[in-house]
């Protein structure tokens, strides 16, 4: 174990690339034991187990009598092992409540240093991937620090997803707390109509996206704009999902408003994104058409308890405050709906170390523990097409694991005791 830790503490030397599609050698170098296993499948967690691993991969999964001799062996105790946490919804670069403004006051560069701070620190509490759901920048810090890790230069969580979040003028990405006269370069990328819409997609695949997000209705953090207006026409979205598709390259929603939802998932959309006003219809086109709903509760709640002193997100507390609850009834809707449910926290450049409440939030609006564990490992997976790769603890998957002290099915809230994170084999976390 003294060698294991010295190890992962030179790995920002040591990391390699992973890559997704190499073959695991066939005799396992390391076996992980543990007193209790929840593989992202099973309806119900394993008693004492053990996990192979060789390289970046999982090459077996049982009971301790599988370990063979002479390999080390890491036995973790009593806690829980589980696959690592994936964050459908995060924003490493928006550091701080005065993000509308931020990437005025830091350079691009500078908001990479912040973003890779903020990625390693979610890294720490288990969330081995992110996806990001748009970002403060002029530019694609966020993409740079992706590029950086992907190229070894550091560790740091698998992260894919949209450069900016597109909006129309007015809209949650446009500034709109600024005299006409001053020409500011918005947060978002600004898109009117559909020809411009078509250059805004063609243009954040160009620089790296390999997720489009729409800014859809308004949103609850921006300041000028209402979360229950929808902001672009069907044609708009429709070009959107169009020109993404032709890349191959899919599309999240951020949606508060019922109409938003429903038009989004008509125009075509992988991922419904907030959802806040959902309603029965909108749940029940969810379900026909396989749409991944990412409520991010959490968030609301948040604010709710700690409040801001950023004039701007005044807003976010007082709406908050008047939705959370009935917000929590509709995601309970959707849940006994059958809907594919996936965890999204809304952070990412803070709060890591409460960012697994998310999971007890969707146990409050009706889920079960394991389903809600299920919703931050492999129905995560699912939403972005890595179920070939992550988001359960079986053979052949990413070595992505995440251990907890306690037990998240009598306790949900253990989810935030993360005592130990391996990620493509190599140990970044062991407590003592």
């Amino acid at each position: 174990m003294r060698r294991l830790l010295r190890s992962a503490l030179c790995l920002p030397i040591l990391l390699q690339p992973v890559a997704a599609t190499a073959a695991a050698p066939a005799s396992p170098s390391i076996a992980l034991l543990c007193n209790r296993m929840i593989d992202g499948v099973s309806g119900s967690a394993a008693g004492r187990s053990a996990v192979l691993i060789s390289g970046d991969r999982i090459v077996g999964v049982g009971k301790p009598d599988i370990v063979p001799k002479g390999i080390e062996v890491v036995d973790l105790g009593n806690v829980t092992l589980l696959p690592g946490f994936i964050d459908l919804h995060s924003h490493p670069l928006i550091g701080t409540d005065s993000y509308q403004v931020d990437h005025l006051k830091m350079s691009s560069a500078f908001k990479a240093l912040k973003g890779l701070r903020a990625v390693q620190e979610n890294l720490k509490y288990g969330w081995t991937t992110l996806r990001i759901a748009g970002d403060a920048d002029v530019y694609y810090a966020h993409l740079d620090v992706r590029r950086a890790i992907d190229e070894g230069l550091f560790v740091g969580p698998r992260i894919t997803g949209a450069g900016h979040y597109i909006s129309v003028t007015g809209g949650g990405g446009d500034i709109n707390f600024i005299a006409p006269e001053q020409h500011l370069v918005a947060d978002g990328l600004i898109a009117d109509g559909v020809e411009e819409m078509r250059k805004a997609v063609r243009t954040e695949i160009k620089f790296g996206s390999d997720w489009i997000k729409l800014l859809v209705t308004g949103a609850f953090m921006s300041t000028g704009d209402s979360p229950g207006d929808v902001h672009f026409t069907a044609e708009e979205m429709r070009a959107a999902v169009e020109e993404a598709g032709r890349r191959r390259v899919p599309v999240m929603a951020h949606a508060h408003a019922a109409e938003g939802v429903k038009q989004a998932i008509l125009a075509g959309v992988r991922t419904i994104e907030h959802g806040t006003f959902v309603d029965d219809e909108g749940i029940e086109l969810m379900v026909q058409r396989g749409i991944w709903f990412v409520p991010t509760i959490s968030v609301g709640t948040y604010y709710i308890e700690h409040g801001t002193d950023v004039p701007e997100m005044q807003k976010m507390v007082e709406l908050s405050r008047k939705t959370q609850a009935d917000y929590l009834k509709r995601v309970g809707k959707a849940i006994r709906a059958g809907v594919k449910i996936g965890v999204g926290t809304d952070f990412g450049g803070y709060n890591a170390e409460h960012n697994a409440r998310e999971f007890a939030e969707l146990v409050r609006a009706g889920m079960t523990p394991m389903q809600a564990i299920q919703a931050g490992t492999r129905v995560a997976s699912e939403a972005l097409g890595w179920q070939d790769r992550i988001g359960t603890i079986e053979k052949g998957k990413l070595a992505d694991m995440v251990a907890v002290s306690g037990d998240p099915l009598a306790d949900i809230a253990a989810l935030e005791r993360v005592s130990f994170v391996m990620l493509g084999g190599k140990v970044v976390r062991q407590d003592r």
